[in-house]
C-alpha cells in the first residue's frame, strides 16, 4: 500500500516535523530507534500542525560515520513505514543523498520530497533518479561530508555570496539534467560546513538567497548556532530555535524544518498576520 499522496505547495509556508530514525542525531528526544516510536511522533506532529515529515536514516551531524546503504534503507524502511501505518494526510520527505534509498522508497511507498544534503554530488546518479521520477528536489549547500563539514569553513568571498554563486551553477545543472525549475527547493545549509559566525552571516544574507526564486528550506531548530553562543544544551535551545524562526519567515514562503512542531506552527500563524 502506497503514502496518502499529498501535494506540497510550494508557495505556502510549511512546518517540517524531523523523523530521525537513527541512534546519534545531536538532539536526543529526536531520536527513534522503534516503528511504534516514530508513527507515535508522527501522529503528534501531525496533530501539531506539521504538514510534512522527514524521515531520516543516516545522521548527518558534525562528525557523523558512514551507514551503510542497507542498514539506512532499514532505518528509512522503518520511518515510511510508521507513517503508513499512521494513515496520515501528510507529505513525506526522506532525507538522503543516496539514489538506491529514493528507488526503494518510491518503489515501496510511491511519492516524496527528496531532501539531499549533498545537491546531488555525492551519488553521481541521484539526479537522474529524481529527475526521472519527477519528484520535488531540496538541494542543499555543504561542503565535504558531515565527517570533514567542520574543517571546510574557510570562504573567500564570504558565505552569503559563496552560497548564492554555488546555487546559481547547481540549479542550472539540475534544470539540464531534467529536474523541473517548480520541483526545484533551496536549503542554504545552517551548521553545514559553516562556523557559528557564518550560520548569522548567512541568516542576515537571506533575501539575497530569496532572490534567486526558489522556495527555501531553513534548517536552524536547536543547532549549534544556537545552543553555543547561550551557553546551553540543544535540549534548552527552543527558545533561540523560534527566534530564528520568526525571522526566516520574515521574507515570504519557507519549509521551517523543526523538532518542536505546536511552538513552531504559532509562528507560523502569526507571521501571516504580521507580514501580510
Amino acid at each position: 500500500m502506497m503514502l496518502k499522496p499529498t501535494a506540497v505547495n510550494l508557495g505556502d509556508s510549511h512546518v517540517m516535523a524531523i523523523i530521525n530514525l537513527t541512534p546519534d542525531s545531536f538532539y536526543g528526544a529526536s531520536r527513534h530507534l522503534t516503528t511504534v516510536e516514530a508513527r507515535s511522533t508522527v501522529e503528534r506532529a501531525v496533530g501539531e500542525g506539521a504538514t510534512i515529515v522527514d524521515i531520516g536514516g543516516y545522521s548527518s551531524r558534525p562528525g557523523a560515520c558512514d551507514v551503510d546503504v542497507e542498514e539506512e534503507w532499514r532505518r528509512v524502511y522503518m520511518g515510511l513505514e510508521a507513517v503508513r501505518e499512521a494513515d496520515c494526510a501528510v507529505a513525506v520527505s526522506i532525507d538522503t543523498f543516496r539514489a538506491e534509498i529514493v528507488r526503494r522508497a518510491y518503489a515501496e511507498f510511491g511519492e516524496f520530497v527528496v531532501n539531499d544534503i549533498s545537491a546531488g554530488e555525492a551519488d553521481d546518479m541521484m539526479v537522474a533518479t529524481v529527475a526521472q521520477l519527477q519528484l520535488p528536489y531540496v538541494a542543499m549547500h555543504m561542503r565535504g561530508t558531515p565527517k570533514t563539514m567542520q574543517s571546510m569553513t574557510d570562504y573567500d568571498e564570504g558565505v552569503v555570496s559563496a552560497v548564492c554563486n554555488y546555487f546559481k551553477c547547481r540549479v542550472e545543472e539540475l534544470i539540464h539534467a531534467g529536474i523541473s525549475p517548480q520541483n526545484i527547493i533551496l536549503d542554504p545549509g545552517f551548521g553545514f560546513a559553516k562556523s557559528v559566525e557564518q550560520n548569522f552571516e548567512l541568516m542576515q544574507g537571506l533575501d539575497a538567497i530569496r532572490e534567486l526564486g526558489y522556495p527555501l528550506l531553513i534548517g536552524v531548530s536547536r543547532k549549534s548556532m544556537i545552543y553555543k553562543p547561550l551557553g546551553v544544551t540543544p535540549e534548552d535551545a527552543l527558545p533561540g530555535s523560534l527566534a530564528l524562526a520568526w525571522e526566516v519567515l520574515r521574507g515570504g514562503s519557507a519549509i521551517l524544518r523543526v523538532h518542536d512542531v505546536a511552538a513552531t506552527r504559532q509562528i507560523v500563524e502569526l507571521s501571516k498576520h504580521y507580514y501580510r
